[in-house]
């Protein structure tokens, strides 16, 4: 194929590969459309605990309740929320704010994990699309090649091959990036919620031991420590 400018070449691409091509530009566009919104996201949110946040629940567990809260007011984020939550433990009900906590971060994941449904829908079709138009483009090949007879032009045929190979072409770039960076989010979030599982450990079981409130077996010695911040079935479109 001749060297084409970027435009006359996607024009091509679609007239050969028909509409299936044109639904796989449609996902690639809806996947990158949802990659700058989720690093927009991920941007403002935060999906870290700043170092002030760590520095803060060590003043919390050092008894020193009054110096963490600026502290922790200076990184901002859902960190200050949580250690609010567990400085109001000495004159609240410690069951309620942990409780509490637990909707914040269960929240501001959800809020991060939205829209994972989608890319993972994307990566999941864009290949089973692709070999669809694969499939249609070698019948029509298959059908020109049995109208011609015995005067078959080789070059004809594989022409005809070489352009059903295409959508399979655009199915998998389409589909490999968008898992890859859907892995990449997801281990991010998965990072940052045992973050904030251990942010919530720290300073909710410090003040259950010093005050006595509600047990904390919702904290430790659980099966599965994270399952309060794991995405229920369906979540996250």
């Amino acid at each position: 194929m001749p060297d084409l400018p970027l435009v006359d070449l996607i024009g091509r691409w679609l007239t050969l590969g028909g509409p299936v091509v044109a639904i796989l530009g449609a996902m690639s566009i809806v996947a990158l459309a949802i990659l700058l919104l989720k690093l927009y996201q991920f941007w403002t949110l935060g999906v870290s605990l700043p170092p002030e946040i760590g520095r803060a629940a060590a003043l919390v567990q050092a008894g020193r309740g009054r110096e963490a809260l600026p502290l922790a007011r200076s990184a901002g984020g859902i960190g200050v929320e949580i250690t609010a939550l567990a400085l109001d433990m000495r004159t609240a009900d410690g069951e309620a704010a942990r409780e509490t906590a637990f909707r914040l971060a269960a929240d501001h994941l959800a809020a991060l994990r939205s829209h994972f449904r989608t890319l993972e829908l994307i990566g999941a079709l864009a290949p089973l699309l692709g070999l669809f138009g694969t499939v249609l483009g070698m019948i029509e090949a298959f059908k020109q090649l049995e109208a011609a007879g015995a005067q078959v032009n080789p070059s004809v045929l594989s022409g005809g091959i070489w352009e059903a190979l295409l959508t399979t072409a655009v199915g998998l770039a389409v589909a490999i990036p968008t898992v890859a960076v859907l892995n990449l989010l997801e281990q991010r979030v998965d990072r940052f919620a045992h973050e904030l599982e251990s942010l919530i450990s720290r300073l909710f079981v410090t003040f259950t031991s010093s005050y006595g409130d509600a047990p904390s077996s919702e904290l430790e010695g659980a099966a599965d420590p994270h399952a309060r911040f794991r995405p229920a079935s369906g979540a996250g479109v």
